[in-house]
């Protein structure tokens, strides 16, 4: 079943359900009304322009009119950019400075159109890790905007035209935003994630999908077990942005593990939904990853059960053990 605050997001924006639908498009919407007002989340709904974004015919992912602005809680806007086949780079503006930044840049071309749509300049390019579907479009912006590269101390030497590097625990000012970097170690051994705690967001990277976790290409189970224990020490109401629209493949592996998951099979009919219409699943929120991803749920009896999982093995040992079953599933 969904949460009072899905219920109330769907309800409360039922205008818009034509442009995208569900829980997870307005991560911040029971804060906007509660704050703001009704009528205050009503102007700023309705004032706000869609974005269309176009992929190239290199592109498969098709990502139909929605509305642009994921999070209006505070001055920070996010906007979804498609790329390459089922990657996600977001690009961040600061409504009261006009600051703008790019999580992720997997390729210039997208993000170029997005700007160039609304006569952006881009000021800074943040990357999660080094791996090119991250990191690819990074030298092309960084010519043509003169935009600073952001990322990983430990990863300097493999972020292309990295400029600024970042360690666990620093905060970074995003023109007037903290942001909080953390390690979050496990699919590589630099992956950083930005916790924007102001706007309740934080960009994972490829540390935590939605309903699944990275794989593990450099670290052990234990350093990811100990990257998702940070991020799930945030609020529930984080917002979760993610590095791939993998939710749809997820579903089938977190439902055979837990098929009396009421909450994961409500959440699937909703993906399943989502994705026939060509639309995004992320951001997804904590609360639900909490409830449904089984990579967060490693304690569960019925996990356990299935995979063999010995009473006595620790969170990381079994988070290893249902990474090694996603990986040959």
């Amino acid at each position: 079943m969904l949460s009072k605050a899905s219920t109330t997001a769907m309800s409360a924006f039922s205008s818009c359900s034509r442009v995208r639908t569900g829980f997870s498009v307005w991560p911040n919407v029971r804060q906007l009304c509660f704050r703001k007002g009704i009528l205050y989340g009503f102007m700023r709904l309705f004032s706000t322009p869609y974005k269309t974004l176009r992929g190239g015919a290199s592109r498969s992912l098709r990502v139909a009119r929605f509305c642009s602005v994921a999070n209006m809680s505070s001055s920070l806007q996010i906007e979804l950019v498609p790329c390459l086949s089922d990657n996600y780079a977001y690009i961040l503006h600061d409504i009261d400075t006009g600051t703008v930044g790019v999580v992720d840049p997997s390729e210039a071309t997208p993000v170029i159109d997005a700007l160039s749509k609304k006569n952006r300049n881009l000021n800074y390019i943040l990357n999660t890790h080094h791996h090119h579907d991250h990191t690819g479009g990074n030298v092309e912006l960084k010519a043509r905007y003169g935009a600073k590269v952001i990322g990983s101390a430990t990863d300097k030497e493999r972020i292309p035209g990295i400029d600024i590097h970042l360690n666990d625990g620093d905060k970074w000012m995003f023109a007037g935003h903290e942001v909080q970097v953390m390690d979050t170690p496990g699919h590589t051994r630099g992956h950083i994630s930005f916790y924007f705690a102001g706007s309740g967001a934080i960009f994972t990277g490829d540390t935590l999908f939605s309903l699944s976790c990275g794989k593990l290409f450099e670290g052990t189970p234990q350093e990811m077990q100990s990257s998702l224990g940070k991020i799930m020490s945030l609020p529930d109401d984080t917002s979760i942005y993610c590095g791939h629209e993998y939710t749809l493949n997820n579903t089938d592996f977190a439902l055979k593990l837990e098929p009396g998951n009421k909450e994961l099979r409500s959440y699937a009919g909703h993906v399943a939904s989502l994705r026939s219409k060509g639309l995004p699943t992320i951001p997804t929120t904590l609360k639900m990853e909490k409830a449904c991803n089984p990579f967060l749920r490693t304690s569960n009896a019925q996990i356990r059960q299935l995979l063999n999982i010995p009473a006595t093995a620790d969170d990381a040992e079994a988070l290893g053990i249902i990474r090694q079953a996603k990986d040959n599933f």
